[in-house]
């Protein structure tokens, strides 16, 4: 388009002068445009070179990041901008917008038994009351945002929700797009499949196999990381992905797929809703849930982490007292999990 432009605007002068510094400018353009393209025209990441050096950085960013579970703030009780300006709201908007899965039993799924409107309930649920508690000083001042695997991060990034709490593995990728709590549940990646089946886990008995995961999610980028390197069978099929892990279940049932791999955490509680499927093996990975949230949003970081430390401390009703009501009954002889120790936490600022 630049060199449209300066072409018409050559028009009219006429003769071999104007032709010779057409063709100098020309040059120069050329010379420069890659330059351009290296920094991007809005100072940002652009196209060709600018999107080769942004995918770079972030690569190394990754390789960089370790123990992402501690890569977040200590905790702190004070209010900032954030979290003003969700006590700002007024009326009917004066709530806590959290984006949540209903669908991960006894994580955050519609209890029929729980009154005439199935309202939502488990794990992942209580630990948002407790916040709402804690920063609105009422447990049920919740906006609840059903959201499928893959719109976890997008939906903080665009500001349709305040946190995401839905069983969200603390990872190096996704710090470079969000930001997260101090860890509230510790799992693993593990393998669902029949009982019937003669797959033993995460081990050759894979190969040639259909396996399911969910799109955006940590065990999709494990099993695709691993088959890179080899510690996964080449052959293990990994083309079917769904946009919320429960679907895996679904699939795996149809007989579309051999097998799925999840969290530990959510395998367990698959298992207990389906008696023909099982956990195979043990977890593979081990990995951490956070609470997510904006990357700018430290007030609200710090305050979370103050809400998990008090969580972790209530014998009466808190981190142990959820635990038994909704997980112990599916992962204590599963995946059974403890509440994560208080990390000592990287970031200061």
């Amino acid at each position: 388009m630049r060199a449209r432009r300066l072409r018409a605007g050559l028009r009219g002068w006429g003769g071999v002068g104007a032709m010779a510094v057409a063709c100098v400018l020309a040059v120069l353009f050329a010379l420069l445009l890659p330059v351009v393209r290296s920094h991007g025209e809005d100072g940002g990441t652009g196209t060709g070179g600018g999107h080769g050096l942004a995918h770079g950085s972030r690569a190394r960013a990754a390789e960089e990041c370790t123990d992402p579970e501690k890569q977040t703030l200590s905790p702190d009780d004070a209010d900032g901008p954030t979290i003003d300006e969700i006590q700002s709201r007024e009326g009917e908007k004066r709530k806590l917008v959290v984006g949540v899965d209903q669908n991960s039993y006894r994580w955050g799924y519609r209890d029929p038994n729980n009154g005439g409107d199935a309202e939502l309930a488990g794990f992942d649920i209580d630990l948002v009351h407790r916040i709402a508690e804690d920063i609105l000083g009422d447990p049920d001042a919740v906006q609840f945002k059903a959201i499928p695997t893959d719109q976890r991060i997008p939906a903080i990034q665009d500001g349709r929700v305040d946190m995401v709490v839905r069983t969200m593995t603390i990872n190096c990728d996704r710090l470079e797009d969000v930001a997260f709590s101090a860890p509230y549940f510790r799992t693993g990646q593990q393998v669902l499949a029949p009982k019937s089946s003669d797959i033993t886990g995460y081990d050759g008995t894979l190969a040639g196999r259909e396996i399911c995961t969910a799109a955006g999610s940590t065990a999709l980028s494990t099993l695709e990381q691993d088959q890179s390197d080899g510690d996964l069978a080449a052959d293990a099929d990994l083309g079917t992905t769904v946009p919320n892990q429960l679907d895996c279940l679904v699939r795996l049932q149809l007989g579309e797929v051999d097998a799925v791999v999840t969290d530990g955490a959510l395998a367990a509680s698959q298992a207990a809703q389906d008696p023909t499927v099982e956990l195979k093996g043990d977890a593979f990975t081990t990995e951490y849930y956070g609470v997510a949230m904006k990357k700018d949003a430290d007030d609200l970081v710090r305050r979370v982490n103050q809400i998990l430390v008090e969580w972790r401390a209530d014998k009466a009703g808190g981190w142990q007292h959820s635990y038994d009501e909704w997980l112990s009954e599916t992962m204590d002889d599963a995946a059974k999990s403890e509440p994560p120790s208080p990390p000592q936490y990287l970031r200061t600022s």
